[in-house]
């Protein structure tokens, strides 16, 4: 086997606006950075159809997933003199925070819920399969890949090294809400980055952090919240998620039932028939999917060609509070009647989010407790200490919304129709 990869002969550097500066020291990462894999990630937005409402919102996963490696590297470098850290994890941690989010598909999560696919399987694919990425990770071990796959996957056996890059204060969730808070110009994502990893502390449960930071905590949690309602949940944004996904599904369905497309779906087939390959999904980027929506926009279907104008020229639905069941029947019934197929173009998006939440056992979709380090040793979970996080812990907000297209309903040549459906809308 290769020799094992050492440090570079001079520090790699990346200027960011979010840490001023990311340093690269090892020959893994860099090497890690330049595979097809990782650099794909420069044409995948993080956050979405967000810079459809947050014009500065176009940053990127690639310099999200670079600014989680910095934070690591930052925590590491702060754990180096601790007993209980493993100086011998280091890279297995920094390959891990880099590659957490390789297997994200274009628009994410709205891409992943029409073709029923899951970027963590991918990312695992990714850095199993036969990839640059699993290539260069095993010239450090024939086991590597396996061990980094597993960190990711929250299912490595030392929790020490999962906490550094899933819990509810590890160093995704402190980049992507400093550097979205940056991008979509908000101040809500914005704390006190320094102080908190200051006081972060390795044990062998986890990371814990000194009582004395817990005020740093508290703004963070509250930032977090702040950005989900502000910013990730937006209305607008989950209105062009709302067409995004119809026009994915209205392809789907005219692919299902023969309709003969202009431009050939080389990308969508096996996405469509749900035997998309690695190397298939690997050649999707949201480039891809721009291309394609703009040669839709010319299609014969008037729903998809509709669709893809909306999206791609900012014709965005409306939107109301939920209606009532009865309500929701009506308005379904009187679209019809209009023309308009409401299973297109009358859509309800519900958005939930638990800001923080205490230790529950066996629940689905545990969640791990931020833990405080008193000075007398004793380790106290930090709703227990804070009245701040305890008002909001295991609190879940939910959002129900209608989305609809005035510009249709206001053209509907029937006024006594059209009256009906405003005055439900409008109630």
């Amino acid at each position: 086997m290769a020799k094992p990869l050492g440090k570079l002969h001079e520090e790699k550097v990346f200027k960011d606006p979010v840490h001023r500066y990311i340093h690269v020291r090892d020959e893994l990462i860099w090497r890690l950075i330049g595979t097809r894999e990782f650099q794909r990630l420069r044409r995948i937005r993080q956050l979405g159809t967000t810079y459809l409402t947050f014009h500065g919102a176009e940053h990127s996963r690639f310099s999200h997933s670079l600014g989680v490696y910095e934070i690591t590297r930052r925590i590491i470098d702060i754990f180096q003199e601790k007993q209980t850290w493993d100086p011998e994890q280091r890279l297995l941690v920094l390959s891990a925070a880099l590659l957490h989010d390789v297997g994200h598909g274009p628009f994410s999560h709205s891409f992943e819920k029409v073709f029923g696919v899951d970027h963590e399987e991918f990312s695992r694919d990714i850095i199993l399969g036969d990839t640059e990425v699993n290539s260069v990770l095993l010239q450090m071990g024939e086991d590597f890949p396996k061990q980094v796959a597993e960190v990711i996957a929250k299912t490595h056996p030392d929790k020490l090294i999962v906490s550094l890059i899933s819990s509810q204060i590890d160093a995704d969730r402190m980049d992507y809400l400093l550097r979205d808070a940056y991008f979509t110009g908000v101040s809500y994502g914005n704390f006190d980055i320094e102080r908190i990893l200051r006081v972060m502390r390795p044990t062998e449960d986890g990371v814990v952090i000194k009582s004395s930071g817990m005020h740093a905590v508290e703004d963070y949690i509250m930032s977090r919240y702040q950005m989900y309602w502000q910013v990730y949940f937006h209305p607008v944004t989950r209105s062009a998620e709302v067409i995004l996904s119809k026009i994915l599904h209205r392809a789907k369905e005219l692919y299902e039932t023969g309709y003969t497309f202009k431009r050939e779906l080389s990308h969508f087939k096996t996405l469509f028939e749900g035997s998309v390959s690695l190397e298939d999904y690997i050649s999707l980027d949201e480039g891809v999917i721009h291309y394609y929506f703009q040669g839709w926009m010319d299609e014969e279907d008037p729903i998809l060609s509709d669709l893809c104008i909306r999206f791609i020229d900012r014709k965005l639905f409306k939107y109301t509070e939920m209606v009532s069941f009865t309500d929701g029947h009506l308005l379904s019934a009187y679209f019809q009647e209009a023309g308009i197929n409401p299973k297109y173009y009358l859509v309800v998006d519900s958005s939930s989010d638990l800001p923080y939440d205490f230790y529950r056992p066996g629940e689905k979709e545990e969640r791990l407790p931020i833990n405080l380090l008193k000075p007398n040793g004793e380790i106290r979970e930090l709703s227990r200490e804070s009245d701040v996080v305890e008002a909001i812990s295991g609190k879940r907000r939910t959002d129900h919304k209608l989305y609809f297209p005035l510009d249709l309903i206001e053209s509907i040549k029937d006024e006594s129709l059209k009256t009906k459906i405003n005055e439900i809308l409008h109630k």
